[in-house]
C-alpha cells in the first residue's frame, strides 16, 4: 500500500473516533517503512495522556479489524506534536495566542516575541527591538505567505 494512500485511510478511520473529542485535532500522520505509524494530534486546550491512550487503543482496534495489514505487521504510536515542533495548523497558532514564539521568514530572518493575534491570513507578533533605555517595543503584523516556521519558545 503506497504511503499516501496509508495515510488517507489512517485520516479516514481516525476521524470518526477524533469526532467524540471535539477539542482534538489531527496535525500530520507520518508512516515509516516498517508500517510504523506516527500519528500527531493536539488539543485546543492541551492533548492529556489518558486521551492519548484512549485514541490509541481506539484506532489500533480499527486498524486490526480491517484485516488490511497481517498481525502484527504494524505499530501505531500517538502523542502530540511536542514544543519543539513548528506550528503547522492555524488552530495551533490560535491555541498559542500570548505565547512567546519565534517565527522564521521565508527570506531565513527570524523574529521573537509574544503572539497576540491570529486571522485566516496573517498573525500579529509583538517584539522588542534593542535593550534597556533604548527598546522599543512593536507590533509586527506577518501575512501567512511570509512564515517559514514558527516555534513556541518555552519560558523559564
Amino acid at each position: 500500500m503506497a504511503t499516501e494512500t496509508q495515510i488517507q485511510q489512517l485520516e479516514a478511520w481516525l476521524a470518526p473516533i477524533l469526532s467524540d473529542y471535539p477539542n482534538l485535532f489531527l496535525v500530520s500522520i507520518k508512516i515509516k517503512p516498517t508500517n510504523n505509524f506516527k500519528i500527531f494530534i493536539d488539543g485546543d486546550t492541551g492533548f492529556p495522556i489518558d486521551l492519548c491512550v484512549q485514541i490509541n487503543r481506539k484506532l489500533y482496534k480499527v486498524i486490526e479489524e480491517s484485516a488490511t495489514y497481517p498481525e502484527g505487521d504494524f505499530s501505531l504510536e500517538i502523542s502530540s506534536p511536542g514544543v519543539t515542533e513548528p506550528l503547522k495548523l492555524h488552530r495551533q497558532y490560535v491555541k498559542n495566542v500570548g505565547r512567546s514564539v519565534t517565527v522564521l521568514f521565508t527570506d531565513t530572518t527570524e523574529k521573537t516575541g509574544i503572539l497576540l493575534a491570529v486571522t485566516e491570513a496573517d498573525i500579529l507578533l509583538e517584539h522588542t527591538e534593542g535593550k534597556g533605555k533604548k527598546a522599543i517595543t512593536q507590533q509586527l503584523l506577518i501575512p501567512f505567505q511570509n512564515i517559514k516556521s514558527t516555534t513556541v519558545q518555552l519560558q523559564f
